[in-house]
């Protein structure tokens, strides 16, 4: 059945190209959107009906600084503050104007902006978190001081999560109340985001739970959590380290027993029928890291990915 969508005006998808590894130490993350785009991502998506804008990927080492010494443990706090504002103003443009957001990442601190974006264009939406990782450290719980672990609580609207304030990272307003957060394929948590998780009442949806009661039965519990009534604009943000590493190896941070290839694609086709997606990200696919193969299953899957957010199904002509 086509899905009829509520918020997206012209059937167009507005990508917006990433390639950024300024929250984390791994070199190449910056390759995946560009190898996501070189295996004909877009292609594929005009073949499913789709009108695509994307005015090629940003030029992001122009926001670079000279120096950008550590803010207490944070890393390259500037360079990922300068990128994520203009990332949260592209993917607030193609809103704006009625298409669907599509960000190619890239780390994962890259959700600054695109939840950012979502959330300027659409103030009551909510958001779909997928992946090993919780991503919700805080600047002084994290150890490693990489950003790609932290964007959640930089974005949730709760008092007294952020002790101190951050100037750089000022032109941030948090708009997502814990209530509008769930989370799906949790396996890899570190005490104080559990902690968190708790003290605010985040659903979250661990692997264990995909296990107990089915991807199905979690899909279906997690929109109830954060979209209970199926009227509010969804974000989809997609670590693609959410699957197991045998389907997406190629990824920096991979941890064992993670969702299957059906399962991940499961939750984007039925996140696509409630007709209510308006913004997607697809991160952490880094192609130089692991062989040739791998790197082909991972960018492949990505793609995969995508499409099935744009209403490709098993049976779909």
């Amino acid at each position: 059945m086509m899905t009829t969508y509520k918020y997206i005006k012209d059937k167009t998808v507005g990508i917006v190209g990433c390639p950024f590894s300024g929250g984390q130490p791994k070199e190449g993350v910056d390759e995946g959107p560009i190898k996501m785009i070189e295996y004909g991502l877009i292609d594929q998506i005009v073949e499913m009906g789709w009108s695509v804008e994307f005015d090629g990927h940003h030029k992001f080492t122009e926001f670079k600084p000279a120096e950008d010494p550590n803010i207490g443990k944070l890393k390259k706090p500037r360079y990922v503050s300068r990128v994520t504002k203009a990332v949260a103003e592209s993917v607030e443009s193609h809103l704006k104007k009625g298409h669907l957001a599509l960000t190619l990442g890239g780390d994962h601190s890259l959700a600054l902006g695109t939840v950012s974006g979502t959330f300027a264009a659409y103030p009551d939406a909510c958001l779909i978190w997928i992946d090993a990782h919780a991503d919700i450290n805080t600047p002084e719980s994290t150890e490693s001081g990489n950003l790609h672990g932290c964007p959640v609580s930089f974005l949730l609207a709760v008092d007294g999560l952020i002790n101190e304030e951050i100037p750089e990272f000022s032109w941030l307003k948090p708009r997502l109340r814990p209530d509008r957060l769930v989370y799906i394929g949790l396996r890899d948590v570190d005490p104080p985001e559990k902690e968190i998780l708790k003290k605010y009442g985040i659903k979250a949806f661990s692997m264990y739970h995909v296990d107990k009661y089915g991807i199905g039965k979690v899909v279906e519990m997690a929109l109830d959590a954060v979209n209970p009534d199926r009227d509010r604009p969804i974000h989809l943000s997609f670590d693609v380290d959410g699957l197991d590493p045998t389907v997406a190896p190629s990824t920096g941070t991979p941890v064992r027993g993670g969702l299957t290839f059906r399962e991940g694609h499961y939750i984007c086709e039925a996140i696509n029928e409630t007709g209510l997606l308006v913004s997607v990200d697809i991160m952490e696919v880094n192609p130089t890291l692991e062989d040739e193969v791998s790197v082909f299953e991972t960018v492949t899957v990505g793609c995969s990915l995508v499409r099935c957010c744009l209403g490709e199904t098993l049976l779909s002509l």
